[in-house]
């Protein structure tokens, strides 16, 4: 990828690339943090160079809704805390601010739900600890309202089969299910396989769930949840294996 190397940073995929944005870099020793994004063609296997966000942040939150893709909250270039948000249109190459949050939120996911941006875990500057309320925002009414039914400190999450996949810090042997019709959680426990202190990072393929080591173990085989699958069948394992502590997946539709 072009430019400097980068953490906590975004990523998205809008018309069949991958976009990431944002995040802070260390240059001659000082933190820099960044407004650029970048976009990846994986038909011509190259990189280009797309319009700089307003602001420049990192520990954000982003997703893809209808088209257009959301930056929320962070971090900015003095360390602030952030409410701010912002919306890509890729037809115009153009960032827009749009409405900010109710509180600055950092640390936090998005992902989008029948036509909707849900916000959810980090931190806020209004709560003691991690936040569990969950932003929506209605793009058709430009509008935040709040729920109070979130999950916390989440280090790997996906969206499949219209419902949110969450994993825990606190329990990195279940699954959380977030169904958005009835705003319901529940919970899936993973097969005892591997070690059981192994953290996850999540990906999407044919319709299912794998779930990728961050630790370099030989051993280990990527475990795969089919939600359409028979109950008591639903877990299986697949030899894709990447792993790492830096891991970060995107599904890219041909």
């Amino acid at each position: 990828m072009p430019g400097p190397w980068k953490v906590e940073f975004g990523v998205a995929v809008i018309n069949g690339s991958f976009l990431v944005m944002a995040g802070h870099s260390l240059i001659d020793g000082a933190v820099s943090v960044s407004a650029e994004v970048f976009q990846y063609n994986s038909n011509l296997d190259s990189w280009s160079r797309l319009s700089n966000m307003n602001v420049a942040r990192y520990a954000f939150a982003c997703a893809e809704v209808n088209g257009l893709v959301y930056a929320v909250g962070g971090y900015g270039a003095e360390g602030d805390s952030l409410s701010s948000v912002e919306v890509y249109d890729p037809d115009t190459n153009k960032w827009t601010m749009i409405e900010s949050l109710r509180r600055p939120r950092w640390g936090c996911f998005a992902c989008g739900f029948e036509g909707k941006l849900y916000v959810m875990g980090g931190r806020s500057s209004f709560t003691i600890g991690n936040s569990k309320s969950i932003d929506v925002y209605d793009p058709e009414k430009r509008k935040w309202c709040e729920m109070k039914n979130g999950c916390v400190m989440v280090t790997a999450h996906a969206v499949l089969e219209k419902k949110l996949f969450c994993m825990e810090w606190k329990n990195q042997r279940k699954l959380s299910i977030f169904n958005p019709d009835d705003n319901s959680w529940k919970t899936v426990s993973l097969p005892l396989t591997g070690s059981s202190s192994v953290g996850f990072r999540f990906g999407i393929l044919n319709g299912k769930l794998l779930l990728f080591s961050l630790k370099e173990d030989s051993t280990y085989r990527t475990l795969l949840y089919d939600p359409n699958a028979s109950p008591g069948s639903e877990w299986g394992t697949t030899d894709i294996k990447p792993s790492g502590l830096c891991l970060w997946s995107v599904t890219i539709k041909s």
